[in-house]
């Protein structure tokens, strides 16, 4: 009887939410409305257009947010009067009306197809049955500019917002286009992903990832996290393309009336193709995107709406015989595909504005200052502009003479001083009376309150960087970083070297910004270590964009790392919302990091010694490349040479990634960060902290259990678990596991250097098999050192004096002679037995 009541009431239920033919929604009656059965989402007419209070919309909404429009296509929009209504007509077409005569603006097309019933679920699709078994038509295959969870975004599918578009492409890539016809984003495909596409499909996840579904694949690939992915709470995330052309992912908790960005496919908004209408140009000022006009030979074509482009004060048809070229500093006019192919060539500066000035189909034209010497030339049918002081192009713009420019910031200050200039004799009277005051009181203060500041000392500074560096970082004030930061809000983490929050530029980039902790250097050595770090460049270097270094604030102000640190993937035990890394990532991983530890310690002009390689140091973009971060900080927390540091000074390094030598008071080199990554290596094969003991490891430290499992042969031991239903090289894992015991062993001198490490993980070069690894960092763990232990580490120095960072490996691991490694071995007992 319970489950028969159960079934009777959910049928209810249904029923309920079952609208039939004849019924009609009105514009003008607020509690006309369809409701899911939850009453999550509902359908009724919204007042979506500030600008006009008569114009209503037939919308699905989520806290009265839009996420289906009936009409959206239409040229209004689907926008209809007070008069307006959406029927569900007795032949089973759904009908938006408008005006007195009640003209169609929209139809279902629907009519005459066994439609019988309408229901709007908890889902937020509105479907038309025949019967209760087969859809006819549903608003999840007929979709506007939204995407909801629950809903299958395909192939034949296109979100619309006036004349942008968004698509999916049988390839998987997702693509934006204007006008059914320019390519401004076009985002493929993680480049780890190696498969063929036969029916792709995009769902919003309810927990905040976009996935790509497809047949031939055993799990989604997951293309896009939001931001605020696997936050608890009544959540709704959806992706919209907006009036603005940018596809967005929004967050809105139920009852809140608000919605979040949480992430944009373009995070330049200036870069969306026609943003700015026809001849507009798109620039920042400090509330976000503004449009303008190229110059005041151009004006508003509609004044009341900057975005709808510019046109000409006098038409180029008009004046034949006296067209010039309008120079635009730092400024460039969109190309995308498919334009790019036919309007590139290479030119100079001066070419590349005389060859559009004498070719009667172009009408403007970008020389690229990159570096490759192109010219990009544009035709009169549609030109969207660009212009900031970090765009490295100059443009040209035809326009008949002669060349009003656009006034500056400067000039239209000064012009405003002139419309209310006051007589030159006041101005007089008033500077001859106030001048002995304003000199006394000013001398006054400037000899009392700056007479013994350092500040003061070092304000000619502000501008030395450039000449320690060229290609000098951006110098940012603090209070612009923190309004960037939103007042250091929103933290990413923290490290020995201070936490790092999120920030979002006036460009509208975002950036992570380190609050450096500990500084003792002055201005001057501030500015040269950060010179010197913004000097070193390297694909799998985190590049640092500026600083700031005003008081007492030290920041520096990286590129963001979309996809955070490593850690957080290897060490996370939560992996369904998408972050376990398969074995080819890993081993990508391994192999960038590898590569940019050696650019740091073999390819700069001075070795950086990192001192705190770990994998909350190691961060990934997008595309999962790997990325070392914080070297070179070192210096600028202690001014010391850190190779010489006694047990009792601060030590920046990390609990199990510490060599050795950190501990026993011998010169650091290059040899202790390959230690350091040795651990790290095991740990990405491992999946387990290398400092951990667990019943797994026999309780050991886990470099030690390791290595037993190796000698015995049992590697699939030693893997990740996670990965055990994952195909994986294994002689490449077999590789990589002797390549970290070679990196962990005792002696600096057994350790490879970095550039041996790349060729060992490529295969280069023939590895032996390693020395079994001592666990010196676990032996101290939790202990103080007293006199006799620093007597061991005396006598272990100058047993076994350290080598510098070229130090051979054939020598000391492929090769060491059996002296050597008796040298060695005795070395470490010694120590292991003081410290006992």
């Amino acid at each position: 009887m319970r489950v028969l009541f159960i079934i009777f009431t959910i049928i209810i239920t249904v029923e309920a939410a079952d609208v039939l033919p004849g019924s009609t929604l009105l514009a003008s009656d607020p509690n006309s409305k369809w409701s899911s059965p939850n009453n999550t989402f509902t359908l009724s007419f919204l007042q979506l257009d500030p600008t006009n209070q008569n114009a209503y919309f037939a919308a699905i909404s989520y806290n009265n947010i839009p996420i289906w429009t009936a009409g959206a296509g239409a040229v209004n929009g689907g926008a209809v009067d007070s008069s307006g209504a959406l029927r569900f007509l007795s032949n089973g077409d759904l009908q938006l009306t408008s005006g007195p005569s009640s003209a169609v603006v929209w139809s279902s097309r629907t009519a005459n197809r066994g439609v019988s019933s309408a229901s709007l679920d908890d889902s937020g699709n509105l479907v038309l049955k025949n019967g209760t078994v087969s859809n006819i038509w549903s608003t999840f295959d007929n979709p506007t500019d939204t995407i909801v969870p629950a809903q299958s975004f395909t192939i034949n599918h296109v979100l619309r917002s006036g004349l942008y578009s968004f698509t999916l492409r049988n390839n998987g890539n997702l693509t934006l286009l204007w006008n059914d016809s320019i390519v401004y984003y076009n985002s493929g495909l993680n480049s780890s992903a190696n498969v063929n596409l036969t029916s792709p499909s995009l769902r919003m996840q309810p927990i905040g990832i976009l996935s790509l579904f497809n047949p031939s694949l055993s799990n989604p690939l997951n293309v896009v996290y939001s931001s605020d992915y696997a936050d608890e709470g009544n959540i709704l995330r959806f992706l919209k393309l907006d009036a603005d052309g940018n596809l967005r992912i929004y967050s809105s908790t139920q009852g809140s009336g608000t919605q979040n960005v949480r992430w944009a496919a373009l995070t330049d908004q200036c870069q969306v193709f026609g943003y700015c209408g026809n001849y507009g140009v798109c620039s920042y000022n400090e509330t976000g995107p503004a449009c303008g006009c190229p110059s005041q030979n151009f004006e508003l074509t509609d004044p009341n709406d900057s975005r709808k482009g510019c046109k000409r004060k006098v038409d180029l048809s008009n004046c034949p015989s006296n067209a010039t070229m309008l120079q635009l500093d730092n400024a460039k006019f969109l190309t995308y595909p498919p334009e790019l192919s036919e309007q590139i060539f290479s030119a100079g500066i001066s070419a590349c504005r005389f060859n559009c000035l004498v070719n009667g189909a172009c009408v403007a034209s970008t020389s690229l200052a990159d570096g490759t010497g192109m010219c990009y030339i544009k035709q009169p049918n549609f030109v969207s502009g660009y212009q900031a002081p970090t765009v490295p192009s100059t443009s040209f713009l035809k326009i008949c003479g002669p060349s009003m420019p656009n006034p500056t910031a400067v000039s239209e200050t000064v012009q405003k001083k002139n419309e209310g200039r006051v007589p030159g004799w006041v101005v007089a009277l008033v500077v001859v009376s106030s001048i002995l005051g304003l000199i006394l009181l000013e001398g006054g203060l400037w000899w009392w309150c700056f007479r013994n500041s350092s500040k003061f000392a070092s304000l000619s500074s502000q501008y030395a960087l450039l000449e320690y560096a060229s290609g000098a970082p951006v110098q940012f004030t603090f209070k612009e970083l923190q309004r960037a930061t939103k007042g250091f809000k929103e933290k990413l983490g923290a490290g020995g070297f201070g936490a790092v929050y999120r920030a979002v530029l006036a460009n509208r980039s975002v950036a992570a910004v380190k609050q450096l902790e500990g500084i003792e250097q002055g201005e001057k050595q501030f500015r040269m270590e950060v010179a010197t770090i913004s000097s070193t460049h390297h694909l799998n270097l985190v590049r640092l964009i500026g600083f700031c270094s005003e008081g007492r604030h030290r920041l520096l102000v990286y590129e963001f790392m979309k996809n955070g640190s490593l850690d957080k993937f290897l060490f996370s035990e939560d992996h369904s919302s998408g972050k376990l890394l398969n074995w080819e990532q890993r081993y990508n991983i391994a192999l960038g990091t590898a590569r940019g530890i050696t650019y740091l310690h073999e390819e700069c002009r001075d070795c950086i010694v990192h001192c705190d390689i770990k994998p909350e140091n190691i961060l990934l973009d997008e595309n999962y490349t790997a990325k070392v971060s914080d070297f070179g900080l070192a210096k600028l927390i202690n001014p010391k040479d850190h190779r010489h540091r006694t047990l009792t000074s601060h030590v920046r390094g990390t609990r199990g990634y510490l060599a050795p030598e950190w501990l026993a008071n011998l010169p650091i080199t290059s040899k202790s960060d390959v230690y350091s990554y040795g651990m790290v290596l095991l740990e990405l094969v491992s999946g387990k902290r290398n400092f951990e003991v667990s019943e797994e490891t026999n309780q050991k430290k886990c470099s030690l259990w390791a290595y037993e499992e190796f000698e015995r042969g049992n590697m699939e031991a030693i893997m990740d678990k996670k990965l055990s239903n994952q195909e994986m090289d294994m002689e490449q894992v077999i590789r990589t596991i002797q390549v970290s015991f070679w990196c962990i062993q005792e002696q600096p001198s057994q350790r490879p250097t970095m550039g041996k490490v790349v060729q060992m993980l490529e295969g280069v070069l023939e590895i032996d098999r390693p020395l079994a690894p001592r666990a010196i960092e676990g032996s101290f763990a939790g202990t103080s050192l007293n006199a006799s232990s620093t007597s061991a580490f005396s006598t272990f120095a100058a047993s076994a004096p350290a080598p510098s960072s070229s130090s051979s490996f054939q020598t000391a691991g492929f090769h060491s002679s059996a002296s050597a490694k008796n040298v060695d071995r005795q070395s470490s007992s010694l120590l292991h037995s003081e410290i006992k």
